[in-house]
């Protein structure tokens, strides 16, 4: 079974707010489109198919309806607070979400789907993908869902070439890095990603940047990056404000070198 990163969540009340931000830096972003059926719509930037989605609301009623579908509980549910914008979820691509499915269930998580997702782009064509749930009790874990494309990797890609959403950044030739996670506990965390995934993490090391203790998780499309406060810093304030949770994105070939925070998450290009 395969896994790849696919692509970060992030909560924003309005999408659309993080065209301009983002654009100014030099990180080309695009309008996504609607999920009708959930209520909800983004907006969306793109390194290979690795990519940040900026969700949004766009009709609370329609959306409060949704119980299996954990992305759109936890949006209902976060975007209300005072600190709710921001990174959220970590999506990742897997080929066989039926079996994962199962899996899951026979080692006592908790599971909600496949449930079928879609959203109708700018132009009119329906992108169709499944979506699994995983859950457990002790549920200040900030747990990724899975995605399965309905189209291949590479007919994604070549889609995204023709839309012109590739290659269009102006600084430098960024791509993903890695994107840090705000864990309150390394070790019991890294054990369920383990089983969760059926990988090892790195041994642990120290990142004096954002004083944390962090161990991290290759994947094909970004790494994942697992941190623990040492003291004050953008780990334990993250923690802080709102709990276990994505907090960063680590961009490479960006020719700079700096770390900043924007849209209620933290930054490095390197």
């Amino acid at each position: 079974m395969q896994f790849s990163f696919d692509h970060l969540v992030w909560f924003l009340r309005k999408p659309e707010e993080a065209l301009a931000p983002l654009e100014n830096i030099g990180i080309h972003t695009v309008n996504g489109g609607r999920h009708k059926t959930w209520g909800t719509y983004n907006t969306l930037t793109y390194f290979g198919l690795s990519y940040i989605e900026f969700l949004g609301i766009e009709n609370l009623l329609i959306a409060e309806k949704h119980k299996e579908n954990r992305l759109i509980t936890h949006i209902v549910k976060q975007l209300p607070k005072e600190n709710g914008e921001g990174p959220a979820r970590i999506a990742i691509r897997t080929d066989d979400i039926e079996k994962l499915a199962v899996k899951l269930k026979e080692e006592g998580f908790t599971v909600y789907g496949p449930i079928p997702g879609e959203r109708v782009r700018t132009d009119g064509q329906v992108i169709r993908w499944s979506l699994l749930f995983t859950e457990i009790a002790s549920n200040h874990h900030s747990l990724p869902f899975f995605i399965q494309w309905e189209k291949s990797d590479d007919e994604r890609f070549k889609e995204l070439e023709e839309q012109g959403v590739l290659g269009k950044h102006t600084l430098g030739h960024p791509g993903f890095d890695s994107v840090g996670i705000a864990v309150y506990n390394l070790d019991h965390t890294v054990s369920t990603w383990e089983k969760l995934l059926n990988r090892h993490l790195s041994v642990e090391f120290i990142n004096l940047t954002i004083n944390a203790r962090c161990r991290t998780l290759d994947l094909q499309g970004a790494k994942l990056l697992f941190c623990t406060p040492l003291g004050d810093g953008p780990v334990d304030q993250v923690l802080k404000e709102r709990g276990e949770t994505p907090f960063l994105v680590n961009l490479n070939a960006t020719n700079q070198n700096r770390f900043f925070k924007m849209l209620n998450g933290c930054w490095i290009f390197q």
